[in-house]
């Protein structure tokens, strides 16, 4: 390749952290690229929740107008930050191995978990299964990056927060004080990293190729699929998880009310050779039992 590529990153520690692993990784393969850091919507406004804000791709659309103006060449994400449908004119390039794809709660002690408690997540869907299984304690709002969501956490008189296991492993700050969440069902291709091109620009889409793993690809296209029948385009506290076991694809999927009240979950294994369709017959399994009622429900309280 006779052109340096310019790859579009949030300017996170997380974010340049992956960025650089597709930097160091397209370098091993001769391709040169430098880093250009931008900040997102999602960065900038941290005094509301993200359902509260109304905008799909919150964390993506910066660097999808910087790609499609020309301002870069591939945009690295996180893959679960990704809309479900991209935007006309960028085209996946690459999915990386996946990396842990569990929660984590960073805590002060375990003491709470029978009693009352307060415990942080920006997240709703993180937010509704813990009330499942909590009821009794205080769900509090937790925006920024992995940094200051772990100095808010030390700041205030909080039990805990809930994170991204990958997240925290990524950039060397998980402490000592935390638990894994089997039980919490995680967010549709938690732990993957996604990069993107423009579709007209097919040198850069294949310098990123080598970058791509098939197995990771088959689970978070059956996750996605599962997420993009069961949402319509709304925010709702959906958790999915397709695991790779000898061609078969495991999958938990759930679909919860927003005060964890309520629950629907699937559990199948599939052939692993159609991971859309699967990912979407199991969102249609939720939607006919008791599903499509409650995102009704969802939709009405969060319009």
């Amino acid at each position: 390749m006779n052109r340096s590529l310019r790859i579009g990153t949030r300017d996170s520690e997380l974010a340049l952290w992956q960025a650089r692993t597709v930097q160091e990784a397209m370098a091993a393969h001769g391709v040169e690229a430098t880093l250009v850091p931008v900040k997102s919507t999602g960065d900038l406004i941290l005094d509301k929740p993200l359902y509260e804000l109304g905008v799909t791709g919150i964390f993506t659309k910066t660097l999808d107008i910087a790609l499609l103006n020309g301002s870069i060449d591939l945009a690295v994400h996180s893959m679960k930050d990704v809309p479900t449908a991209l935007p006309e004119g960028i085209v996946p390039v690459a999915v990386l191995e996946r990396a842990n794809p569990m929660d984590i709660l960073v805590h002060k002690g375990l003491d709470f978990l029978n009693a009352e408690g307060i415990v942080a997540t920006g997240s709703l869907r993180r937010k509704a299964q813990w009330l499942r299984r909590y009821p009794l304690h205080e769900v509090v709002d937790l925006r920024g990056n992995v940094n200051t969501r772990l100095q808010k956490l030390e700041d205030n008189r909080w039990d805990g927060a809930v994170f991204a296991a990958a997240g925290l492993e990524r950039i060397g700050l998980l402490p000592q004080t935390y638990t894994t969440l089997e039980w919490m069902v995680p967010a549709p291709a938690q732990g993957a990293m996604l990069v993107v091109a423009r579709a007209d620009d097919a040198e850069a889409a294949a310098a990123a190729q080598s970058l791509h793993h098939a197995p990771t690809d088959a689970c978070v296209r059956a996750e996605r699929a599962f997420l993009r029948e069961l949402e319509g385009g709304c925010t709702a506290p959906i958790g999915a998880l397709a695991q790779l076991k000898a061609r078969q694809l495991d999958f938990t999927g759930a679909l919860f009310s927003l005060d964890g009240t309520r629950e629907v979950r699937v559990a199948q294994s599939g052939p692993a050779g159609d991971p859309e369709t699967f990912g979407i017959a199991c969102a249609r399994e939720i939607l006919e039992n008791g599903g499509a009622e409650l995102m009704q429900e969802i939709r009405k309280t969060l319009s």
